[in-house]
């Protein structure tokens, strides 16, 4: 992704651009550059013959690097990217070029950063696509402007990249953690889960499903055919530690997340979905404003742009000084309250039908118990031990839509009749 400076003005373009001349100037006419090895375990010298001109490294701050070739007087693109970063980027956030690496090796990308290629990969995944098929609140949507599993999780990636902008961390890592958080949520939203996990119990009761879980096991194991995307340990860490359930926000840690980047992705989750799914829920004519308490709406405003407003703007403030990311006490506790409030009146109970519910419910579980008993249907191996077995009929529940799973199970109940 190019990084966009056109509201700088020219006189800062021009002193990024020499300072980063001169970071990687020599002495007798060698650019000397202090990079990373593939690992991200130490640093390795690289020399350089020339010294990079201006022009060079003045296009790629303006997004042309459409224009660049992929070796510039010997400094390739992506590390170029990776000084940009050390150059402009808080001490506090995360460097690609620092980051713990992969689960195997890759040669580096010559023109992308380790995170911008975890991004590609996760907004050209098979499991990104089917989100646009999946609930996000409601199972059968009122108007064609619900949102999904899919917008949910580009808005949730908006806000996160306006925080890590004005906060200067890594907009990259923050993009491919928001992207990818949600790629192992089931059918049916939470309704969904609800009925997958308790469904594998039955076969296996010291098993679970949790999205957040089956997110990493879709990135490391099943996309690509198996072979995953060998994501970096960044992205990974920020994925299975996004959710936070039913959990208030704590008032004096950070959230589970290894980075700041994480920590961001996490809130900047909750608070998307808080406000949007009030739009939803609004626009469904199940909620209204008077039903909220007067001290969240006379804090957060009427609506959904006011909403964010407020709490981007306490984020930024309270996470000032990076130490974690976090929200002022006052605004942590309205969002918890929020929270409780959108699980008492919404989630648990107008969310859907209770035919809805049980619609769900005998989709998820009937399609699981049909796979266990006859797995060749779902091209599983008949021999398998019935944990492996209900591992992998897990795994491709979690990965269906809701349309491909009404249809799997309307398919599957006519093979009984």
């Amino acid at each position: 992704m190019k990084k966009n400076y056109s509201d700088k003005s020219p006189f800062f373009v021009l002193f990024v651009s020499f300072v980063v001349i001169k970071k990687v100037k020599g002495a007798g006419g060698i650019a000397r550059f202090h990079g990373r090895d593939a690992h991200g375990t130490g640093e390795t010298d690289r020399c350089h013959p020339g010294t990079p001109s201006p022009l060079l490294l003045f296009l790629p701050l303006h997004g042309y690097n459409e224009f660049m070739p992929i070796e510039a007087d010997g400094l390739i693109l992506r590390e170029q990217a990776e000084a940009r970063e050390d150059l402009m980027l808080a001490p506090e956030a995360a460097r690609s070029a620092n980051s713990r690496g992969r689960q195997r090796p890759e040669v580096p990308c010559p023109f992308r950063t380790d995170f911008q290629r975890d991004r590609d990969r996760i907004l050209h995944s098979k499991s990104f696509r089917r989100l646009a098929g999946k609930t996000q609140v409601f199972v059968s949507p009122r108007t064609d402007h619900d949102r999904t599993r899919l917008t949910h999780s580009l808005e949730v990636c908006q806000v996160a990249r306006t925080v890590a902008r004005v906060l200067r961390l890594n907009e990259d890592l923050t993009e491919a953690i928001a992207l990818g958080h949600d790629l192992g949520h089931s059918a049916f939203g939470h309704a969904g889960e609800k009925a997958l996990d308790a469904v594998y119990r039955e076969f296996v009761p010291q098993a679970h499903f949790h999205h957040a879980e089956q997110s990493l096991r879709m990135v490391d194991l099943l996309e690509r055919d198996g072979r995953g995307l060998n994501l970096t340990w960044e992205v990974r860490n920020g994925i299975v530690h996004h959710s936070k359930g039913e959990a208030d926000w704590p008032q004096q840690i950070g959230w589970k997340a290894a980075t700041l980047e994480g920590q961001l992705v996490a809130l900047c989750d909750r608070i998307a979905y808080s406000s949007h799914d009030i739009d939803d829920a609004m626009r469904a004519g199940l909620l209204t404003l008077d039903q909220f308490p007067a001290f969240i709406v006379n804090r957060l405003g009427t609506t959904h742009s006011a909403r964010l407003t407020a709490m981007v703007g306490d984020i930024i403030s309270a996470s000032a000084d990076l130490y974690f990311i976090r929200m002022t006490p006052e605004m942590t506790d309205i969002t918890n309250e929020l929270k409780n409030f959108m699980y008492l009146n919404l989630y648990l109970s107008r969310s859907m039908a209770p035919r809805v519910r049980r619609s769900v419910d005998d989709t998820i579980t009937g399609l699981f118990r049909h796979y266990m008993e006859h797995p060749l249907e779902a091209e599983l191996a008949a021999d398998s031990s019935v944990p492996v077995r209900a591992r992998l009929v897990c795994d491709l529940i979690a990965g269906m839509t809701d349309d491909y799973a009404r249809h799997a199970w309307r398919q599957t109940k006519r093979k009984k009749t």
